[in-house]
């Protein structure tokens, strides 16, 4: 049986393509929808980025028929952009709010004896729809089952002569069995002495091949200090690794580990023209403007975790002051703090881009950015799941988890998800006890 589906705002600015994918049912646009889309259109972050490309299809579909009575898809569906209607929903709800006036559509179309779905990433209008009786859901494309995602990290039991092997010939095959990725990293465990392992990284040109870490680094006087941040030092200081993903709570080193490594390709190494890092200012559609202060006076409000990593940095390796060194590179341009906004649209040839709290970001704008890498670049990726701030975004759907599924396997890409804490006594006896 086909279906009637109703789509909120919010779901094409996720996805502006949202509404071509829902194969050979009925997609429905309420008129209050476009009108939200127009009020975006202009802005230039990302929402109204989206608002102008889902103006520009809709475009396309009326040129090709009335969209007020229906327009075939490519699918076999049907897409209508329809008037707001009498109120259908009970006394209660003021049509004068916008989610009422979307939800009063779809109940319409409910009460026509349609089989409507409200599709909303707007958790409380779910709820007011589920009060009223009417069949919600979430926007389920590009989801990302999470009990799956990629760790990046794996133990493999092996015999004990299979280790002495590793560290003699600083290579091993991998068994048969096991189905491992380009630039994996895999912990060997003898099965007769568990004291006895060694630490490797699936060879990104032959993943038949498990070849032994080289020296232990100390970008910028800093060394790594569990075997994840060692594997997410090796990953961040490999130029052939173009882009790396890093997911980890606060207090793992994935800030501190990506920053002291993109300083050495940067600024030490001279490898690339400069370190330019950014993050979403706040939850999508919001920007700067309201805070008083120059761009970098704003700018440092949002970027506090950031600075607080480089002064320890500059701390640890200059005698000067911490604050004239990060000035003296800022002014030279090797070190660029910038927004999330003000990337799009730039071209970004052989630069260290560090994008900070992806989790913040929808799967659309990940890609965005990501397009933005030119010839000679690398873009580590970094951010917690489980702790995002943007209310339409959740584990399974933001940029962060969506680039970690989608790029496995890739010979191009690394990831690592860190799972230990370093932190201070009084923050590890905080997370263990509250």
């Amino acid at each position: 049986m086909k279906k009637v589906y109703i789509l909120d705002t919010n779901v094409l600015i996720h996805d502006p393509l949202s509404f071509t994918k829902f194969e050979e049912n009925t997609v429905v646009i309420p008129i209050s929808v476009i009108e939200e889309l127009d009020n975006f259109k202009h802005t230039a972050d990302e929402r109204g980025k989206s608002a102008r490309i889902v103006s520009r299809k809709l475009d396309e579909f009326r040129i090709k028929g009335k969209l007020n009575a229906g327009v075939k898809t490519e699918a076999g569906g049907t897409l209508i952009v329809d008037l707001d209607h009498v109120q259908v929903l009970p006394k209660e709800f003021k049509l004068l709010e916008m989610d009422n006036r979307i939800l009063n559509t779809a109940y319409w179309y409910e009460q026509k004896k349609h089989s409507a779905i409200l599709v909303t990433k707007d958790i409380n209008l779910r709820l007011k729809a589920e009060a009223v009786g009417l069949t919600t859901e979430d926007y389920e494309a590009g989801k990302v089952n999470v009990d799956e995602l990629y760790p990046g990290l794996v133990s493999l039991d092996v015999p004990s002569a299979s280790v002495d092997k590793f560290y003699k010939d600083h290579e091993l095959k991998s068994p048969e069995k096991e189905e491992l990725s380009p630039n994996e990293f895999v912990v060997i465990h003898s099965k007769e002495d568990p004291k006895k392992s060694a630490l490797g990284r699936v060879d990104p040109n032959d993943v038949s091949k498990i070849r032994a870490l080289g020296a232990e680094p100390s970008p910028w006087g800093i060394r790594p200090l569990n075997k994840e941040q060692r594997c997410a030092m090796e990953l961040l200081l490999d130029d052939s690794v173009k882009l790396v993903t890093l997911l980890g709570a606060a207090g793992t080193g994935k800030t501190l580990m990506t920053l002291v490594c993109g300083l050495q390709k940067a600024v030490e190494e001279n490898v690339y023209r400069k370190l330019i890092i950014c993050r979403p200012i706040v939850p999508v559609g919001k920007d700067i403007g309201f805070i008083p202060g120059t761009k970098e006076e704003k700018l440092s409000t949002w970027m506090g975790a950031i600075y607080d990593n480089l002064e320890f940095v500059m701390d640890k390796r200059h005698q000067e002051s911490a604050v004239e060194k990060f000035e003296y590179l800022l002014q030279n341009e090797k070190i660029e703090i910038a927004s999330v906004t003000h990337i799009r649209g730039r071209s970004l040839p052989k630069q260290y881009m560090i994008v900070d709290d992806a989790q913040n970001l929808t799967p659309h704008e990940i890609k965005t950015i990501l397009s933005r890498a030119g010839e000679g670049t690398k873009v580590v990726v970094t951010g917690d799941p489980y702790q995002i701030d943007n209310p339409y975004l959740d584990i399974a759907s933001n940029g962060l988890t969506y680039i970690v599924d989608r790029m496995r396997g890739q010979k191009l890409y690394g990831h690592l998800t860190f799972t230990k804490t370093e932190r201070s006594q009084l923050a590890a006896l905080v997370a263990e006890l509250l």
